[in-house]
């Protein structure tokens, strides 16, 4: 049986450890979707996923799936569109309209786990500094993003979308470049796809991904918001100047 939390529990989370073999990473159910929850989450490798109306379950998966910034593999066929300059790209410039784009239904798919009070936990975020969006556009329209929460310089991928071929690509080669230029260490997927292997995601065991992020969730990050007020740029052109940042080396 795991943990069940009620709303406000003051009790902090069990020990990623106690979380079950199969399925593989829950850990705990309820609780609520605070900042200071979500906040206490994200430090300790954990992560809400849940169907709407449902209770909130919270997460820990072992082996975790990460991506190293300046790591990301660029086939082919993506160095071409990056070349191309068809596609912009921003971040924090629409994080609404990010979101609820991730959570509309795909194709082929019955519904979202991306329900209106997640919208809201995230949104929240935002406002305060901790969540993130990149937006990648064609002209005018959005045609892809993703957006996530940073700490320190860890980086919790959440969700993405693409309207139009390889928008989600370019959305997380944009996000890499910054990340990298600004010493993140490490983005965390979550869970295993075949299309974030083939972009270089590895998977670590859950030891190892707590390790490196009791590392990197304290240390000096990216202050505000990351929207630099330009206007779109190439997305195969990222090394626009950093927002503020904090002084000191996570390494």
């Amino acid at each position: 049986m795991i943990p069940l939390l009620a709303p406000n529990d003051p009790r902090p989370f069990p020990d990623v450890r106690r979380a079950l073999r199969e399925p593989n990473g829950l850990l705990a159910a309820g609780a609520d979707l605070s900042p200071e929850r979500l906040t206490s989450a994200y430090r300790h490798g954990i992560f809400p996923w849940f169907n709407p109306g449902d209770p909130i379950l919270w997460w820990s998966p072992d082996p975790r799936t990460v991506l190293l910034p300046d790591q990301i593999h660029l086939s082919r066929s993506l160095r071409k569109r990056l070349r191309s300059r068809q596609l912009a790209v921003t971040m924090d410039r629409d994080f609404s309209s990010v979101i609820r784009a991730c959570a509309a239904p795909r194709a082929g798919a019955d519904g979202t786990w991306i329900a209106p009070e997640m919208i809201a936990a995230y949104t929240t975020l935002h406002h305060l500094g901790m969540g993130h969006s990149v937006e990648v556009w064609a002209g005018d329209q959005l045609v892809g993003g993703l957006y996530g929460v940073a700490l320190g310089r860890a980086f919790f991928g959440e969700s993405m979308f693409s309207r139009t071929a390889d928008a989600s690509k370019v959305a997380l080669v944009a996000l890499c470049r910054r990340l990298a230029a600004w010493g993140f260490g490490m983005i965390d997927c979550q869970m295993r796809t075949a299309h974030l292997m083939r972009l270089g995601a590895v998977e670590l065991p859950r030891s190892r991904f707590v390790a490196a992020l009791a590392h990197y969730r304290d240390a000096p990050g990216i202050t505000g918001s990351w929207d630099d007020g330009a206007h779109h740029y190439p997305a195969v052109q990222l090394t626009d100047p950093s927002p503020t940042e904090t002084s000191g080396d996570p390494s």
